[in-house]
């Protein structure tokens, strides 16, 4: 019975090769677009490790600062910090923008933090692979490897321009866009401000409004200038809590007293995964059905072509008493073959094209396993069309009746 299916398959290992190959290129892609999928929820999950929080605190009533706009006044930590069991409460912003680095531009997503002191405070880089943290004030950046930059390299973020001082890994937004940090008062202004244009229009419109320009309240009008031109807002407060201390306590007694919003890891993470992700996750799902589909349509295509090649040689088969199901095994075997063939080549194909993809590919073991379990389902419901017409041959087709 194995031998009939092998030297059928070498008898037509051409056609046979070629098909292989092409389904290997179709599972390739499906291995690839599930490691998508699994390198998406990896990229969020790292996200919130990285950011070393226990409590993510951001304006009432949205889904946080990786999902939606949120503004906070910047001195809202120092009462937080204040609260029991609160370690370390931090000031952050994020921005996901175009940074200039010579010629070519980079989609990062701009991370501003408090540089000095509070080195290894929430929302940091947990570590780096060269360079050093952020020490100055101003106009020093760590960006993420996956931005392409260099120790040294000048970055354009606004109208500033920055220096790489350091290097980290990894730490990438919940959309995969790699992070580049920079100080919390230059996140600011590139986040908040306006362009100088638009300032001076500001301030002209609003030196000319009566109502600031008061005889009797000497510098209520540079008060408002002044005011104008800075900014005091972040878009979430990163808390570290003491060991033992209870997320959700705590988080409750900053809703209720400050009349914010608090999310704790299990539910940032469910914001990330089961909310920002979801819809990627049913449109790759919707992909992976079409490819299994479509899989299936060339597999019974082949091997249905192959077996319209030899009936007479399967006529030959009956006529000398091969039993029905010898013939259905024959075919069934060259089918599970070449689900075998391309799945070795599809393994191959995702394994190597995976690093290649600008946004990170997680290809999960369980994955491969499930997917070969699938081909060879798929494979052996394909085969059935052409069983059954093989059945169906009449053995005096084997001398021309």
């Amino acid at each position: 019975m194995i031998s009939l299916a092998g030297r059928d398959i070498l008898h037509s290992w051409g056609k046979f090769v070629f098909t292989g190959f092409g389904l290997g290129l179709l599972i390739g892609v499906t291995l690839v677009m599930a490691g998508v999928y699994r390198g998406m929820v990896d990229d969020a999950k790292a996200l919130l490790d990285n950011s070393g929080a226990d409590l993510w605190v951001v304006q009432q009533d949205t889904l946080g600062p990786y999902a939606e706009p949120s503004s906070l006044n910047d001195d809202l930590y120092r009462t937080i910090l204040a609260l029991p069991g609160v370690a370390e409460a931090a000031n952050v912003t994020y921005l996901t923008m175009q940074v200039r680095q010579g010629e070519r531009d980079v989609r990062s997503m701009i991370v501003g933090i408090v540089p000095g002191p509070t080195r290894g405070a929430p929302g940091w880089p947990p570590y780096l692979v060269a360079g050093r943290q952020i020490t100055r004030g101003h106009y020093e950046a760590v960006a993420d490897v996956a931005t392409g930059f260099q120790l040294g390299d000048r970055i354009g973020i606004r109208r500033n321009q920055y220096t790489v001082v350091g290097l980290t890994r990894r730490m990438v937004s919940s959309g995969g866009d790699p992070m580049v940090f920079i100080p919390l008062k230059d996140a600011q202004e590139a986040q908040f401000l306006k362009d100088n244009d638009a300032i001076w229009q500001s301030r002209r419109r609003t030196a000319t409004n009566p109502a600031f320009d008061r005889a009797g309240v000497p510098g209520l009008l540079d008060a408002v200038l002044d005011s104008q031109s800075s900014n005091n807002f972040v878009n979430a407060i990163l808390v570290r809590l003491d060991s033992g201390a209870a997320p959700d306590a705590i988080g409750a007694a900053i809703r209720r007293w400050q009349r914010l919003t608090v999310y704790t890891r299990p539910q940032m993470e469910q914001i990330l995964v089961g909310k920002l992700i979801a819809t990627s996750a049913k449109q790759i799902g919707m992909f992976l059905v079409i490819l299994a589909v479509v899989s299936a349509a060339i597999v019974a295509f082949i091997i249905y072509t192959l077996t319209m090649d030899k009936i007479r040689e399967i006529a030959v088969l009956k006529l000398i008493g091969t039993r029905n199901r010898t013939i259905a095994a024959m075919i069934l075997q060259q089918a599970i073959a070449l689900g075998v063939i391309g799945f070795a080549v599809g393994k191959i194909t995702a394994t190597y094209a995976a690093p290649l993809f600008p946004k990170y590919v997680l290809l999960m073991p369980q994955d491969s396993v499930a997917g070969f379990l699938v081909v060879l389902a798929i494979c052996a419901l394909a085969s059935l069309i052409a069983i059954r017409m093989a059945l169906r041959v009449d053995p005096a087709a084997a001398i021309g009746g």
